[in-house]
């Protein structure tokens, strides 16, 4: 993954994970398989890992010990009100932003075919 690739994702992962902590609650492991199962694979764990601490400590995120068959209990997440509310305010700044940035990239691509055939004419 390139490293603007890495940066972009470092600013939407929470809202990737809240989205599909919004699908139904999970443990770390099965949030990064399903982040992977969605185009995101070269995603570490540890990041999701990371990520999941920061949105517990942001009160964004139940989470419930739930016993396993193999070592300790999972914590398993789950979205909260306060969770619900921050992935709202997720996808409409996501909205806005990728709305004036497509704007943008129109924009830019009518500029840069305009001035190749204005190029073009020249020679």
């Amino acid at each position: 993954m390139g490293k603007q690739m890495t940066e972009m994702l470092k600013g939407t992962l929470e809202g990737i994970v809240l989205t599909l902590l919004a699908e139904q609650p999970a443990y770390g492991y099965e949030i990064t398989s399903r982040v992977r199962d969605h185009g995101f694979t070269d995603i570490a764990e540890g990041t999701i890992y990371a990520l999941l601490v920061r949105v517990e400590q942001k009160k964004l995120v139940d989470v419930e010990k739930v016993p396993s068959e193999k070592g300790p209990p999972r914590k398993v997440y789950s979205l909260n009100p306060a969770g619900t509310q921050e992935l709202e305010e997720f996808w409409k700044t996501w909205s806005f932003l990728s709305q004036h940035i497509e704007r943008l990239n129109t924009h830019t691509t009518n500029t840069n075919t305009n001035t190749t055939n204005t190029n073009t004419k020249e020679n």
